[in-house]
């Protein structure tokens, strides 16, 4: 589903964010973990660079969500980085490390919803005032007996 503009290959994001692929940046690891003699040999796990901070596709609300959200993934240079190596080749891998960027832009580019504020009702403090009485209560008869209670 990529557009061309140009010669411009462009990743549509939501109906007003569209990355360059130019902005990305691949790279091929080798994969940790199962995978029998292929594992050593071949470079199938994809390391995804984007740059968030100097990115001019984000506008600059997505950008500071999307820094909020994805902290620990983002190095001191501001590039987010996504590894992937769940799957055995590297066009899967590409392809997962790609949904899963889009996928966390989309969610930044959500906006966040305000938090109404609200009160616990009358009855709904007199329950949990009857419960914390009741719990109380218990703990009580949990107590030990006196000598002449026996």
């Amino acid at each position: 589903m990529n557009l061309c503009y140009n010669d411009v290959v462009k990743i549509p994001i939501t109906s007003g964010i569209e990355l360059d692929e130019s902005e990305l940046h691949e790279t091929f690891i080798r994969a940790t973990g199962p995978g029998g003699q292929n594992v050593n040999k071949v470079a199938t796990a994809v390391q995804l660079r984007f740059d968030v901070l100097h990115s001019p596709s984000l506008p600059e609300s997505v950008r500071t969500r999307l820094m909020q959200l994805a902290r620990r993934r983002i190095n001191a240079r501001g590039e987010l980085v996504i590894t992937a190596q769940r799957f055995r080749t590297q066009e899967q891998n590409r392809a997962d490390a790609r949904a899963r960027l889009i996928a966390l832009i989309q969610c930044a580019a959500q906006p966040i919803k305000p938090r109404r504020p609200t009160r616990p009702s009358r009855a709904a403090k007199e329950r949990r005032l009857a419960e914390k009485k009741q719990r109380g209560q218990i703990k009580v008869w949990r107590g030990s007996v006196a000598r002449d209670e026996w």
